[in-house]
C-alpha cells in the first residue's frame, strides 16, 4: 500500500477529485494549507497599502491506495492539476505500513 500526498492549487480540487473518482479512488482527505516555494509568495493590496504575503494558499490531498493503483493516481493528479505555470504543486508517494478500518477491524488493502 502507498500514501499519495499531493499539494495543488485550490481551484483544481474539484477536477482532481473527479479524475480520481473516475479511476476508482473511493476516498481521500483534503486539508487547506499554506506553502512557500518557488512562487515566493504574492503581493496584495489592503486598504491602499501594498504588502507581501509569503505563504500561498494550497490544498493538500492524502490518498491511501493499493500498490497497483498508485501510478494511475499519480498520473491522474499530475494531468489534472497541471496548468503549466509555476506553483502547480507537488506529489509525494510514501510506503504505507498498515491500514485498519476502525468500524470493522479490517486490515491491509481491504481497509482502504
Amino acid at each position: 500500500m502507498k500514501m499519495v500526498m499531493a499539494i495543488i492549487k485550490p481551484f483544481k480540487l474539484d477536477d482532481v477529485r473527479e479524475a480520481l473518482g473516475a479511476i476508482g479512488v473511493e476516498g481521500l482527505t483534503v486539508s487547506e494549507v499554506k506553502g512557500y516555494g518557488r512562487q515566493k509568495g504574492q503581493t496584495e493590496i489592503y486598504r491602499g497599502a501594498e504588502y507581501a504575503v509569503s505563504f500561498v494558499p494550497k490544498v493538500k490531498l492524502e490518498i491511501a491506495v493499493d500498490d497497483d493503483l498508485t501510478e494511475r493516481v499519480v498520473e491522474a493528479i499530475r494531468e489534472t492539476a497541471n496548468s503549466d505555470k509555476i506553483g502547480d504543486g507537488k506529489i509525494f508517494v510514501m510506503e504505507l505500513g498498515e491500514a485498519v478500518r476502525i468500524r470493522t477491524g479490517e486490515t491491509g488493502a481491504s481497509a482502504l
